[in-house]
C-alpha cells in the first residue's frame, strides 16, 4: 500500500461523502485506502454513505476523543507508506494525491509536505507558518505581523493574521517555500517519520498538535515544505473570531511552551496573551461587535 489516507469526522456528513467521492475520483495509479474516524458523532459514520467502499476502512469512537487523539486511533489502522492527514472539509481536484506521493518519494529529507488550501471561491487560504518563539508570539499579539513587507522579515507564527487589518496575507502562501509547520487539514508524511519521532501528541484537543508535531520531525533533521502547485478546496478554512477555537488556541500555545521551551518563557508568553487580549477588548469591541470583546475577555483569563 503507498499511501493511507485518515479522515477525522465530527458531525460533517455531507462533507465527509463528498470528500471522500472526490479521492475516489481523482485518485489515479495510487494504491491508495481512507480510514474514517468517527468522533462519537451524532450522526456515526456509515458504509452506506459511500458510493464505493472498496477503499474504505470506519472506525467508531465512543467518545470525541479530539483531533490529535483519534487520527493516531486511524494511523494504527494505516498499511500505507505514506500517510496523509485530511480534514473532512476538503475537497481533492485531480491527481494530486499520487503527484505529492510521487514528489516525497523523490525528496527523501522531506519529512512533511502540504500543498496550497483555498476557500470555494477559489482564493488562497494561508497554511502553517513558523513556530511560535517570543518574538514571533509579540508580533502576532501586537499585530506587527499585519504590516506590509514586515511580515516577511518577521516570518510570522501563522501569516493568515495578515488578513486582520492592512491586507492580505495570504498572498505569501503563493510561492513554495520550506517553513515550520503546515496546517493538519492536509499533511503527507512518510510513515518511517513518524515511527522515528511519533505520532501526535494527545494532550491538545485541538489546535496546535500539528505545530507540535511538525517541531518534533524537525529537530528531527526534516525539512517541511508547502508546495502551492498543487492545491484542494478546504471548505473550513475561512478565520474565526468563535470562542472556542481562540481559548483552545490560547491553551494550546501554553502547552506547546511547557513541553518545548525554557521555563523561563513561560511568564513572559504569558504576559503577551494578557497584552495582546487586552488591546482586542475595546478594539474589537468597537470593530466586530461586543460578542467578540466579551471572548477575548475570556481569553485574558485563560492566558
Amino acid at each position: 500500500m503507498e499511501l493511507s489516507i485518515i479522515i477525522v469526522n465530527y458531525n460533517t456528513k455531507e462533507l465527509l461523502i463528498h470528500c471522500v467521492e472526490s479521492i475516489v475520483k481523482h485518485t489515479k495509479g495510487l494504491k491508495y485506502e481512507i480510514v474514517v474516524v468517527d468522533n462519537n458523532s451524532e450522526d456515526k459514520v456509515k458504509s452506506s454513505w459511500f458510493d464505493s467502499t472498496e477503499h474504505i476502512t470506519i472506525i467508531l469512537n465512543k467518545e470525541n476523543k479530539g483531533f490529535g487523539a483519534a487520527n493516531n486511533i486511524g494511523l494504527e489502522k494505516a498499511d500505507g507508506e505514506y500517510i496523509l492527514f485530511l480534514n473532512s472539509d476538503t475537497v481533492i481536484h485531480d491527481n494530486v494525491l499520487d503527484e505529492m506521493v510521487q514528489w516525497l518519494k523523490q525528496n527523501k529529507k522531506v519529512g512533511v509536505v502540504s500543498c496550497a488550501l483555498k476557500n470555494s471561491d477559489g482564493t488562497m487560504q494561508g497554511s502553517g507558518g513558523y513556530f511560535p518563539t517570543l518574538s514571533k508570539v509579540f508580533a502576532w499579539m501586537f499585530f506587527l505581523e499585519d504590516i506590509p513587507f514586515l511580515d516577511q522579515l518577521i516570518k510570522p507564527f501563522h501569516p493568515i493574521h495578515g488578513q486582520s487589518f492592512f491586507y492580505n496575507g495570504t498572498k505569501q502562501f503563493e510561492k513554495r517555500r520550506e517553513q515550520d509547520w503546515v496546517t493538519g487539514a492536509c499533511m503527507l508524511i512518510p510513515k518511517k517519520v513518524l515511527e522515528e519521532v511519533g505520532v501526535f501528541d494527545t494532550d491538545y484537543f485541538m489546535y496546535t498538535e500539528e505545530v507540535d508535531l511538525c517541531y518534533r520531525i524537525k529537530k528531527a533533521g526534516y525539512a517541511i515544505w508547502y508546495l502551492p502547485a498543487w492545491s484542494i478546496t478546504h471548505f473550513g478554512g475561512a478565520s474565526s473570531t468563535n470562542e472556542f477555537p481562540l481559548l483552545q488556541e490560547y491553551k494550546s500555545m501554553k502547552l506547546f511552551y511547557q513541553k518545548h521551551m525554557p521555563v523561563w518563557q513561560m511568564p513572559v508568553l504569558r504576559l503577551f496573551l494578557k497584552l495582546g487580549a487586552i488591546i482586542r477588548i475595546p478594539l474589537f469591541g468597537i470593530l466586530k461587535g461586543k460578542e467578540v470583546a466579551k471572548i477575548y475577555a475570556k481569553a485574558f483569563k485563560v492566558a
